[in-house]
């Protein structure tokens, strides 16, 4: 390595890039910054250690602005650092801290700058140093230094980065339009679109502005274009991040958000988004509204965000039956970091929205519709709140992929061309090039990572010992039954099923270095029955009843375990779920804990609740955060020829016995979430895979069967 004093800047950075195969690869490494020279590490740099690639820096280099990219739930922002004259060298970089990317944007910017200033140096000297005498026959522009393009002959640091593609082809910044009333004075283009703003009222804390247009008649079904402006306690970061996510984080601070999905991901600062208003409709007499708009964001050199919305119609995303396509004329926030008061960050947000709701009742009821779209500004002052009784934020910028928004009939046939990419100003050819290219002939692909957050559809044979646990087939479930029913519709009583997996979150492989957390996985075992038991004294061992599921998963030489929870009250209840897979494969961490000893297992075994639906006072009682059982409850482990059972006492705790006595009273009325996993305590145990989990709904107490005579066997 070179010396240490010379290094500019350096650091941990999400390394990015694509295999030879066209996977992406998420990697942790080491970055070091030097007057010429851009390398990168598996592990912090000592003597002489030799860099798994490097990128030599010098006045052609470019710095461009890649956005967002998601992994396993954690939101990235990456760079990209390439070289003109030779577009296949680059490399690309990311962090969570957008901060923290803006800092190594500085640093490669002023390398960069000192590189061209030390180039044109040199060429004044050479031509300084010239014997003008001796070439008088040459034409003085013969001896000039060509010039690539235009862009070579700034110097301004902004010229050195680039952000994505810019914003769509005829997407309003109304960010440049001045600062309440006024043009900018960066562009003075933009001087004939300058807004004025009148305050109209001030509520929830919010100041109310309103477009002063200079026409006196605007089309009756469009409102005037109105703008909240209001100040959050929160850092610019966080805000921009719950701004970004459209999953169920969004409903605790947005009333008027129904539903939200991703069309299309155009580039990191780029989608298409389908979205579905809750407002304040009169169901009987007005149509619900939905949205289908693009979205560009873009980070400011001053620390600020800008997020900007417009409608656009897209293939995939036709008009829904039983909803009125409203249309987005212009809108968006703004969010600027202010000065901090009492140690506290604080944040000012701009909303701005002008909305066209459509439909031909609420064209002729102006006041109505400035009533919904007062409904949208007052979002801010749901930022507001949540940030104040937040200690942070629990969510990071998530949207989910549009599922089954497409209406039947308006499906595009399957041989239709796809939208003209002009009016999104998708990539270009030659940076869409730069992408495939990136990183293809990395050697670095053959060496394993020190902390590496590899996708799971790309692991390699290393990283396969909790992958390898996963069942290869499914299991034909037809030949077990329970008491209870298994029943997948929403609206079911009474009854169980096995619940999505990804609804969980587990350990990432990252997880020692920024207890990050993933999406769960495919579940290990398959819950094939569940049995709901009844009697006068505890229920114990029920894995040796004749007939159970899990003796039917021994005569088919599969492995069962049995999770049986057992409930106290005046009448013993007894919850019971049968897990089936294969056998264990030696080693594995499943393995480890069904061969292992009680203390093992006590430290390991982890239950994942959820309430899905139940009342506020009982959702609020039980808690959601991951428990180890064997530490919370006493647990008893009954090791058969081949399966496991685990009795659960709750009674053992008061805390739980408590929360149980609440529970028991309104069970009916609850849709209760279990999930079952082994906690990986080291790197090698990394990331956690769910053993299994369990959705009741609605359950019955006069449903339960009485208890067999498990001491007859026969």
């Amino acid at each position: 390595m070179s010396n240490h004093s010379k290094v500019v800047y350096e650091g941990w950075m999400v390394r990015y890039g694509k295999r030879k195969l066209g996977r992406s690869y998420f990697h942790m490494r080491y970055f070091v910054l030097e007057p010429n020279l851009l390398s990168y590490y598996k592990r912090k740099p000592s003597d002489n250690m030799a860099p798994l690639r490097k990128l030599e820096i010098d006045g052609t280099c470019r710095v461009e602005d890649r956005g967002l990219k998601s992994h396993h739930g954690e939101v990235f922002c990456f760079l990209c650092i390439y070289n003109r004259k030779q577009k296949d060298q680059q490399i690309t970089m990311g962090t969570k801290d957008m901060q923290e990317l803006m800092a190594w944007k500085q640093k490669l910017q002023e390398v960069i700058d000192q590189q061209q200033d030390s180039t044109t140096s040199k060429h004044r000297k050479a031509f300084a140093s010239m014997d003008f005498d001796n070439l008088s026959g040459f034409a003085l522009s013969d001896l000039e230094t060509p010039m690539e393009d235009e862009e070579d002959n700034s110097h301004t640091l902004g010229r050195k980065l680039t952000i994505g593609n810019g914003p769509p082809d005829s997407l309003h910044d109304w960010t440049k339009d001045g600062e309440f009333g006024g043009p900018s004075q960066t562009d003075a283009n933009q001087a004939h679109s300058r807004k004025n703003w009148r305050l109209v009222r001030c509520q929830n804390g919010l100041r109310i502005f309103e477009e002063l247009v200079p026409v006196d008649y605007l089309p009756r079904s469009c409102t005037r274009a109105m703008k909240a402006v209001g100040v959050v306690e929160a850092k610019c970061d966080d805000v921009f991040k719950l701004i970004m996510s459209m999953d169920l984080e969004r409903y605790e601070w947005d009333c008027s958000f129904g539903y939200g999905s991703l069309v299309e991901e155009v580039d990191g600062h780029t989608g298409i988004l389908y979205h579905r208003l809750q407002l304040d409709w009169c169901p009987t007499l007005v149509w619900p509204r939905d949205l289908c708009y693009v979205r560009y964001w873009r980070f400011n050199d001053d620390g600020s965000y800008v997020v900007l919305f417009q409608s656009r119609e897209h293939p995939k995303c036709r008009p829904q039956q039983g909803y009125v396509r409203a249309h987005i004329e212009s809108g968006g926030f703004k969010i600027s970091a202010l000065k901090t008061r009492n140690g506290r960050p604080r944040t000012q947000v701009q909303h701005l929205m002008q909305i066209d709701l459509k439909g031909w009742g609420v064209n002729y009821i102006p006041w109505y519709q400035q009533r919904c779209v007062l409904q949208m500004l007052n979002s801010v002052a749901g930022l507001r709140e949540y940030f104040s009784q937040e200690d942070g934020v629990k969510a990071v910028a998530r949207v989910p992929k549009m599922l089954g928004v497409e209406s039947d009939s308006n499906l595009e046939k399957k041989d239709a061309k796809p939208q003209d990419a002009s009016k999104l100003q998708t990539q270009p050819s030659d940076q869409a090039n730069v992408e495939a290219m990136d990183d293809s002939s990395d050697e670095e692909d053959y060496q394993e990572p020190e902390a590496c957050i590899e996708e799971e559809s790309i692991r390699s044979d290393s990283d396969a010992k909790s992958s390898e646990e996963e069942l290869s087939e499914e299991i034909d479930v037809s030949a077990f039954s329970g008491i209870l029913r298994r029943d997948a519709s929403d609206k079911g009583r009474n009854c169980w099923m096995a619940p999505e997996s990804n609804l969980f979150k587990v350990r990432s492989i990252n997880f020692p270095y920024d207890k990050s957390k993933i999406p769960a996985g495919k579940y290990l075992m398959q819950l094939v029955a569940t049995d709901w038991f009844k009697g006068n004294s505890r229920i114990d061992h029920v894995a040796r009843r004749r007939g159970c599921a899990a003796q039917v998963a021994t005569e088919k030489g599969l492995f069962s375990l049995v999770i049986n929870l057992q409930i106290p009250a005046s009448t013993h209840y007894s919850m019971v779920m049968y897990f089936v897979s294969k056998h264990p494969r030696p080693g594995t961490l499943l393995q480890r804990f069904v061969d292992g000893d009680d203390e093992f297992r006590n430290n390991r075994l982890k239950l994942i609740p959820t309430v899905p639906k139940g009342s506020w006072i009982v959702r609020q009682s039980v808690p959601t955060s991951p428990c180890l059982l064997g530490k919370a409850v006493d647990c008893t482990y009954i090791r058969g020829q081949n399966y496991l059972e685990i009795d659960v006492d709750i009674g053992s705790s008061s805390v739980a016995n408590g929360v149980l006595g609440l529970v028991c009273g309104v069970i009916t009325t609850l849709v209760v979430d279990m999930a079952f996993l082994v906690q990986a305590n080291t790197l090698e145990e990394l990331p956690e895979q769910l053993i299994g989990a369990v959705r009741m709904a609605h359950i019955e107490l006069s449903a339960a069967a009485d208890a067999p005579d498990l001491d007859n066997t026969d």
